[in-house]
C-alpha cells in the first residue's frame, strides 16, 4: 500500500540538524515508507500513551514519529511525520492533537522541559522500552535544551493568576497547560516554548509579557479562530489546515537549505492572517523590527501569485527604497518560490529604478538628464542664493520645501502652491512667502535644467506625472469600453511595498497609477519608527486609503528582549509622535520579543584610537566564540559579525585598523557587501533590513548623532528640530535592532544624548 508523508515544521528542523550519514538514511526511510509503510523492517507500531502517534525505525538508534491523517480515494495513506530523534528520547507521553481554535495539528513534547518543572506539574515521563540495538555512527543532536537542575524551593509560578480554561480558550495546546502554569522563570518558559506550537508560543509569551487575556484574544487568537469549531477527531481535515512540507523526490534539496527552509514554509498565526487576507483596497502592516513585516510581504507575493489567472505575465510589483534591499528581496523570493514560472510573474525592483524605467520609456535620448544627489543640487541652490544676495531664506529649508511639498505633491503651478498642504513642515508661510519661494524654485530648476541634471526627487515627480497620464488614458478607454479590456494596460495587478516609510510622496503617486484601484491592489509594509530619510507623507490625499485595513505585528522573532528593551528607550523619549502614513499616529506599545539573551554593553572611551583598540578585542572574542562554540556546532563567523559606524567618514579608518589587527573586513555599500571578509562594516543607513548575530555600533558621539548642525533649528524652527531628532533616533534604533544575540555600543569623548542613560544595559569602563 502506498503512502504520502508530510513533514511537520519541528520535524523538518530536526531533519536538517541530523548528521549527514543519518540524514541519508532518513531519505531511504522516506522512500521505503512511501512504497509500503507496513514493511516489517520499519517496525511501525503505536505508542502506548497516545494511540495516534506511531514510531518507526529509521536506523538502529533513531525513530521517526508519525501520525495517520486519512486515506485518499485511491487508497494512498496520508501520514504526518512529527519528529525524528534518538530512541532514548521517545516517550509514551508524547501527544498529538487538533487545536480547537485553529483546527491545525499540533505536536506536544513535554520532555524538553526540566525535571523540576515536570515534577511541579505532576508529570512523569516514561521512555519507550525497546531491545538495545548495536550503536550506529553519527546521529541527531541531543534535545535542544538540557534538563534544568532540581530547585530546592519552588518559586512562584510565572503565570500565577491564570486558570486552565483561560489558556485553553486562548488557544494554548491542552497538554502544555499544566506545565505553562507550573514554570517559575523566564528560562523555563523559553525552554517549554522552544518546541511549542506557534499559537501556544505567541499566547503564552504575550501573557508573560503583561498582556491581558482580552488583549491576547483580540490581537492574536481572534485572527486565527475558525468560524466553525473544528472536528477534533478529523485528522485529514486538520492536515489540510496545517503548514507542512510534502516529502517528494525534491525533499533532499529542500531540507539541505537548513534554517531558511523553515522560514519559507512557516508563518506565525498573526503573520499568516495578514499575508493571506483578502482586502477590498490598499492595506498596510506595521510593527517593530523583527516582527516579520518583510516575511509577510514576501508571503503576500506568493499568495497573490496563486490568485493570478493563467498567462498573467509579470503582474506583481515588489518594490522597496534602496538597491541593496531590492537585491535581498529578490534573493529571498527566489528561494521562497519553488517554480521559476511563479518568479516570472513578479517584478522586483527598487523604487528609483522603477521611476527611471518610466522616464526612459517617455523621454528621448536627446532630452534625458543626468541624475545627481540631493547634496549636489543643494550646492547649486546655495550658489544661486549667494549670487542673488538672498538672505531671507535658509538653503536647507528651501530645498526641503521644494522636495517635500512642491515635488512631493506634484505641484506644477504657483496657484497650486498657494493652496497645497504643508503638514509637518513647521514654519508657517504667508502668501507673499510662498510667492517668493516659488520664484526661487523656478530659478533653481532652470539652473539645473541648463546643466542637464535633475535630482531623484525631480525624476520621481516626472515619472508620477507620466504614470498618472497613462492611468487617465486607461480610464477614458474603460469608460468607452464596458468590457473593461482597457484594464490590461495597467502595469501591474498588485503592488507590494516594503520599507514603505522611506518612500517619497511622488513615489506613491506613481505606484497608485500603476495598478487599477480595487481588491488587493496595494499592500504596504513599514514602520515609521524606522524612517531614516526626510520623506513624510500622508497616503490618503495621494489616493491610497488604508483606513480600516491596517494591521500591526507586535512580537519580535529576531531581537532578544534585552536588546529590544534597551533599543525601545531610544525612541520612547518625548521628541514628538510618529505618524502612521495617514492622519493618525503609530506606536510600539505592546511590542515584545520571544527571545532571551545577553544585555547590551555600552562603553565610553577618551579617544577614537582607544575605542578602535577595544573594538578589535571585542570582535576577536566574538569570532573565537563562534568558531569554537562549546556544546553545539561551531559556525563560520563570516557574515555573522558586523560593525556599524555612526560617521561614514570613519568607515575606512575602522576597516584599516581592524585589518591591521588580523581581522578581515568587507564594506557594506548601497549594493550590499563589496568583496570578501568576515566582518561587515558600514554606516547606519547601510544596515537597514539586515541582521547580524553580533553587532558593534561605534562612534556614537555627541555631535555625530545627532549632528551638531541640527541645533540651529532649536529656536527658529522647533518642528524641524523635532523631525531631525526623530530621524537621528530612528537611525540609532534601526542600527541597534539589527543585532540578534549580542549588541555592543561605544563612543569617544562626549556620549550621544540619544543613548539611554539607564535600563537594560551593562557599562564597561
Amino acid at each position: 500500500m502506498k503512502a504520502r508523508i508530510s513533514l511537520y515544521r519541528k520535524a523538518e528542523e530536526e531533519v536538517y540538524r541530523l548528521d549527514g550519514r543519518i540524514k541519508a538514511r532518513f531519505y531511504d526511510f522516506c522512500h521505503t515508507f512511501r512504497n509500503n509503510p507496513d514493511q516489517p523492517g520499519l517496525d511501525l507500531r503505536p505508542l502506548k500513551g497516545d494511540g495516534r502517534i506511531y514510531r518507526a525505525k529509521v536506523t538502529g538508534d533513531f525513530r521517526a514519529l508519525l501520525t495517520p491523517a486519512g486515506v485518499d480515494p485511491d487508497g494512498t495513506q496520508s501520514w504526518l511525520l512529527i519528529a525524528i530523534r534518538d530512541r532514548k528520547h521517545v516517550y509514551e507521553q508524547l501527544q498529538v492533537a487538533i487545536n480547537r481554535i485553529t483546527g491545525e495539528i499540533e505536536f506536544v513534547d513535554l520532555s524538553v522541559v526540566g525535571d523540576s518543572a515536570l515534577r511541579r506539574a505532576g508529570i512523569t515521563l516514561t521512555p519507550v522500552r525497546e531491545p538495545e540495538p548495536a550503536p550506529s555512527p553519527g546521529g541527531v543532536p541531543e534535545p535542544d535544551q538540557p534538563a534544568l537542575p532540581v530547585e530546592p524551593e519552588p518559586a512562584p509560578a510565572l503565570l500565577a493568576g491564570y486558570v486552565p480554561d483561560q489558556l485553553l480558550d486562548l488557544g494554548v495546546a491542552e497538554p502544555l497547560i499544566p506545565l505553562a502554569l507550573a514554570v517559575t522563570t523566564d528560562t523555563e518558559l523559553d525552554i517549554l516554548l522552544d518546541s511549542a506550537p506557534a499559537l501556544s508560543k505567541d499566547v503564552l509569551y504575550a501573557l508573560a509579557a503583561g498582556m491581558t487575556p482580552d488583549e491576547v484574544r483580540a490581537e492574536i487568537t481572534a485572527h486565527v479562530r475558525l468560524e466553525v469549531r473544528p472536528d477534533l477527531d478529523d485528522m485529514a481535515a486538520a492536515l489540510n489546515r496545517t503548514q507542512v512540507t510534502t516529502v517528494d523526490d525534491e525533499v533532499r534539496s529542500a531540507i539541505e537549505e537548513g534554517d531558511f527552509r523553515a522560514w519559507k514554509v512557516f508563518l506565525h498565526p498573526a503573520q499568516a492572517r495578514v499575508a493571506h487576507a483578502n482586502y477590498r483596497g490598499p492595506a498596510r502592516v506595521s510593527g517593530g523590527p523583527g516582527t516579520g513585516k518583510t516575511i509577510v510581504a514576501l508571503h503576500r507575493v506568493k499568495h497573490l501569485i496563486g490568485q493570478l489567472p493563467p498567462g498573467a505575465g509579470k503582474s506583481i510589483l515588489l518594490t522597496t527604497y534602496t538597491a541593496n534591499l531590492a537585491s535581498d528581496l529578490r534573493m529571498r523570493l527566489a528561494s521562497l518560490l519553488n517554480d521559476p514560472a511563479d518568479l516570472a510573474c513578479v517584478d522586483v525592483t527598487h523604487i528609483d529604478q522603477l521611476a527611471a524605467r518610466v522616464l526612459g520609456e517617455n523621454t528621448s535620448a536627446h532630452h534625458r538628464k543626468r541624475r545627481v544627489s540631493d547634496q549636489a543640487a543643494l550646492t547649486e541652490l546655495r550658489q544661486l542664493l549667494a549670487e542673488l544676495g538672498e538672505t531671507a531664506w535658509d538653503a536647507d529649508f528651501l530645498f526641503d520645501e521644494w522636495e517635500q511639498v512642491i515635488l512631493g505633491q506634484a505641484v506644477t503651478t504657483r496657484a497650486e502652491y498657494f493652496q497645497v498642504r504643508r503638514a509637518g513642515r513647521g514654519r508657517a508661510l504667508t502668501r507673499l512667502d510662498r510667492n517668493r519661494i516659488w520664484k526661487l524654485v523656478e530659478q533653481l530648476t532652470a539652473r539645473l535644467d541648463k546643466l542637464g541634471i535633475e535630482t531623484w526627487g525631480q525624476a520621481a515627480e516626472r515619472a508620477a506625472r507620466y504614470e498618472n497620464d497613462r492611468a487617465r488614458r486607461i480610464q477614458e478607454r474603460v469608460a468607452d469600453d464596458s468590457s473593461g479590456r482597457g484594464n490590461r494596460t495597467y502595469r501591474y495587478r498588485h503592488v507590494i511595498v516594503d520599507e514603505a516609510q522611506d518612500l517619497r510622496a511622488a513615489h506613491w503617486k506613481m505606484l497608485r497609477a500603476m495598478v487599477p484601484p480595487g481588491p488587493n491592489d496595494l499592500f504596504i509594509a513599514g514602520d515609521t519608527h524606522q524612517r531614516i530619510y526626510d520623506h513624510h507623507v500622508t497616503l490618503g490625499p495621494l489616493g491610497i486609503n488604508i483606513r480600516g485595513r491596517s494591521s500591526r505585528l507586535t512580537l519580535s522573532y529576531r531581537t532578544t528582549r534585552e536588546i529590544l528593551a534597551w533599543a525601545l528607550r531610544i525612541v520612547a523619549t518625548g521628541r514628538g509622535a510618529y505618524d502612521d502614513l495617514d492622519d493618525g499616529t503609530d506606536t510600539l506599545a505592546g511590542y515584545r520579543s520571544v527571545l532571551h539573551g545577553r544585555r547590551p554593553t555600552v562603553d565610553g572611551y577618551p579617544t577614537w584610537d582607544k575605542e578602535l583598540e577595544e573594538l578589535a578585542k571585542t570582535l576577536i572574542d566574538w569570532r573565537t566564540q563562534l568558531s569554537t562554540a562549546k556544546g553545539q556546532a561551531a559556525v563560520d563567523p563570516a557574515g555573522r559579525i558586523a560593525v556599524c559606524v555612526a560617521d561614514r567618514n570613519l568607515v575606512g579608518r575602522t576597516i584599516d585598523h581592524l585589518t591591521a589587527e588580523g581581522l578581515t573586513c568587507v564594506e557594506l555599500t548601497k549594493d550590499g557587501p563589496r568583496g570578501d571578509g568576515q566582518i561587515h562594516v558600514g554606516t547606519m543607513h547601510r544596515f537597514k533590513g539586515l541582521e547580524y548575530q553580533n553587532l558593534a555600533i561605534v562612534a556614537v558621539t555627541d555631535g555625530v548623532i545627532p549632528r551638531t548642525a541640527i541645533h540651529r533649528f532649536a529656536a527658529g524652527d522647533p518642528v524641524r528640530y523635532a523631525q531631525e531628532l526623530r530621524k537621528a533616533q530612528a537611525l540609532l534604533f534601526v542600527a541597534a535592532t539589527r543585532a540578534r544575540d549580542t549588541l555592543a555600543l561605544s563612543w569617544n569623548g562626549p556620549r550621544s544624548p540619544l543613548i539611554p542613560t539607564d535600563g537594560n544595559a551593562e557599562r564597561h569602563q
